[in-house]
């Protein structure tokens, strides 16, 4: 489908969605939200991995404050209508999902970011909560996953002081997987994906569902939880082909099956 906010490219299994309104850093209005959730769902009829990303110099700036003039922004609506259903089609989503932040990530815009499963970003990006500076708390998932990848101090120093975290700084602190040279970030971040939607798409289905379990789950749970899920890997063919490829010494050639 066409889109008005977003660029859609699909091609050797990657579905790369780019945010598309440069002029705005990417800013996130009602439409880019309502895109995002649509392509995302669409994605694994088209693909095998999928791609969030920005276009121009920022990622994302966060949500878009440019109301005409006398609106009013019902901010609770705002986030249970459209950031929820946005957060949870990244998250939910069956497929691998990385998000390749190729600037600035503010604000919702950040926390966008670390709703995928892996976060990759140039080494000129920078990530700040600033939330704070106009009266408002972490929102989009920011107090959920702040603390949960960065620890409690950390969570709160970023949220109170509004500091910009560098890319370097996200990797050492556990924010983000890694961070890749500006001038060779595209081709990174394609690479890594390729990778992914060569893989076996069933497993890192189950991989993704395992770890995110691991959250709520004792430890008698999880362990039920992984014997189960190994139970189903063990059932795809894609098992048999990477056993295959083991013992033949050769690469394996999975189809996500």
């Amino acid at each position: 489908m066409p889109y008005e906010t977003l660029t859609v490219d699909i091609r050797d299994g990657i579905v790369a969605i780019s945010m598309n309104r440069p002029e705005k850093m990417n800013a996130l209005n009602t439409r880019m939200r309502a895109e995002i959730t649509q392509a995302v769902a669409d994605a694994p009829n088209h693909g095998r991995v999928v791609v969030l990303t920005g276009t121009g110099r920022a990622f994302c700036s966060g949500q878009d404050l440019d109301l005409k003039e006398g609106a009013k922004l019902d901010l609770e609506a705002t986030l249970r209508d459209e950031y929820v259903p946005m957060l949870r089609a990244i998250v939910d989503c069956p497929l691998p999902t990385i998000c390749a932040v190729n600037g600035p990530a503010a604000g919702a815009g950040a926390n966008l970011a670390l709703c995928a499963d892996v976060v990759i970003a140039s080494d000129e990006a920078y990530f700040v909560q600033a939330f704070a500076r106009i009266g408002l708390i972490p929102d989009a998932g920011g107090t959920w996953f702040l603390p949960r990848q960065i620890g409690l101090a950390r969570a709160m120093g970023a949220a109170l002081f509004t500091d910009k975290i560098t890319a370097t700084q996200a990797v050492e602190w556990g924010l983000i997987y890694e961070a890749a040279p500006a001038e060779s970030f595209d081709t990174h971040w394609r690479a890594r994906a390729a990778q992914l939607a060569q893989g076996p798409t069933q497993t890192y289905r189950h991989i993704k569902q395992a770890l995110r379990a691991s959250f709520g789950n004792d430890l008698d749970a999880q362990l039920a939880l992984e014997a189960e899920l190994q139970g189903k890997c063990g059932q795809t063919r894609d098992f048999r082909e990477g056993v295959s490829a083991f013992v033949e010494k050769r690469a394996p050639r999975f189809e996500g099956r």
